[in-house]
């Protein structure tokens, strides 16, 4: 494992390759006009943000802080996702998600948010030094980001989140039932404010992701999805694990040169999250083959995720045809086994027990992790409802040759027991 002083350098080698980066771009992403040399001499002059970033210090009872905004223009694409449309969502688009908590509120109410903070731990230590709050608008999509050049801003930026969020009646975040809505109330109580977020619903998309792409995708973190759901590729990022040490190098040398990177990150992160929540909550909206197609769910294991959710919700038809749907598109062996094993046990709860019994036939005659349950339950189907013995005998005999259970055993033994009394025994 690599020293504490080796792991530095190399966190500011990367830092450096990412200031270069942005050395020719002001805050919104756009080249410089002056050249290269002037452009780094002037850079190192600007030591305060305020004179460096497009943005203004915004002054309140509590003190000041910098504050900026950024449109992504609806005309635009964020990968596959279309800015523009996100205006035109529908207002009970939310309610499948959030299990009718959030019935018909308009999209223009609802705010996305996310930080950026002093670590990623959470507590009373750590501070939200930057707090970027998306919108829906008309023209496009707005991010609106509070930023705190010194601790003694805190009170400032706290005060301005909460006016702003006066504006809106619905919240989403990812990961934000477990981070980001703690740590912001930590902070709001440490500054001896009441929190504002009790009058606003919350939508953690997190949940609604992981539902949805966790049997496909090896991770559900915000930049995995935003690669491999939306096509969107960032370059020269910076990682989330460096924001923290990008922050304490600007308060020690007050080059906010340095901060773009993270202002970029932030801005970009609420844009994902805006646009997968035009994705995530449709699909749960409707299981509608079409439906689900025209908001880019076309895999099989995607299906799977939502199947698993509606039977969760009781809804036992919708989730058993989504099932059948996702085996019919195709899936991998590891998926395709435990798929079928619950469409047999939906078939059997519903009582349908031919349907059930085709299945788990299929299941006993190959190799797979459900091969001896599905022995099982041919003989007891045989041994209960048939009171074909012999048969039940046969099935709990195959069972046993792969695994020994004591109920195996034990279902052995009776039915022996059985074929032993006169009359009771039955042709196969």
């Amino acid at each position: 494992m690599l020293d504490t002083e080796t792991q530095l350098a190399r966190l500011r080698q990367r830092v450096a390759a990412i200031d270069r980066k942005y050395a020719r771009k002001d805050i919104t992403g756009a080249p410089a006009s002056a050249p290269a040399a002037v452009t780094a001499r002037s850079a190192s002059a600007r030591t305060f943000i305020e004179e460096w970033a497009e943005g203004s210090v915004i002054n309140n009872e509590f003190g000041s802080h910098f504050q900026m905004e950024r449109l992504f223009s609806g005309l635009k694409q964020h990968g596959s996702a279309d800015i523009g449309a996100l205006s035109e969502l529908p207002a009970s688009l939310l309610d499948a998600l959030s299990e009718n908590g959030i019935a018909s509120v308009a999209p223009q109410r609802w705010a996305f948010l996310d930080t950026e903070t002093t670590g990623l731990a959470g507590g009373s230590g750590t501070y939200a030094f930057l707090i970027g709050v998306g919108r829906i608008t008309p023209d496009g999509f707005r991010v609106r980001q509070f930023f705190m050049r010194d601790y003694v801003e805190e009170k400032s930026v706290l005060a301005a989140l909460e006016a702003h969020l006066s504006e809106f009646d619905v919240m989403i975040t990812y990961n934000g039932k477990a981070y980001d809505q703690p740590l912001l109330e930590t902070r709001y109580r440490m500054c001896r404010h009441k929190p504002p977020f009790s009058r606003m619903e919350h939508l953690d998309l997190l949940f609604g992701a992981r539902r949805l792409w966790k049997l496909r995708l090896e991770s559900c973190r915000l930049v995995q999805l935003e690669q491999q759901i939306l096509g969107v590729f960032r370059e020269g990022d910076l990682p989330g694990e460096l924001i923290p040490y990008v922050y304490f190098e600007y308060l020690r040398s007050r080059e906010a040169q340095r901060l773009v990177p993270v202002f970029h990150h932030n801005a970009m992160d609420i844009l994902t999250l805006a646009c997968l929540t035009a994705v995530v909550p449709a699909a749960f909206r409707s299981t509608d083959a079409d439906a689900l197609r025209a908001v880019g769910v076309r895999r099989g294991e995607d299906l799977v995720g939502i199947s698993r959710w509606l039977l969760n919700a009781g809804e036992t038809e919708r989730s058993l045809e989504l099932l059948k749907r996702a085996i019919d598109l195709g899936l991998p062996d590891r998926l395709l086994f435990r798929s079928l094993w619950d469409v047999a046990a939906m078939e059997k709860k519903l009582e349908r027990p031919a349907a059930a019994l085709r299945i788990y036939t299929e299941l006993a005659g190959c190799r797979n992790d459900h091969r001896v349950g599905a022995l099982e339950e041919l003989a007891k189907y045989y041994e209960h409802e048939e009171k074909n013995y012999g048969l039940a005998l046969e099935f709990t005999r195959q069972a046993l040759e792969f695994e020994h259970t004591g109920s195996l055993q034990k279902r052995r033994e009776r039915l022996e027991r059985r074929l032993a009394k006169p009359h009771a025994r039955k042709l196969i």
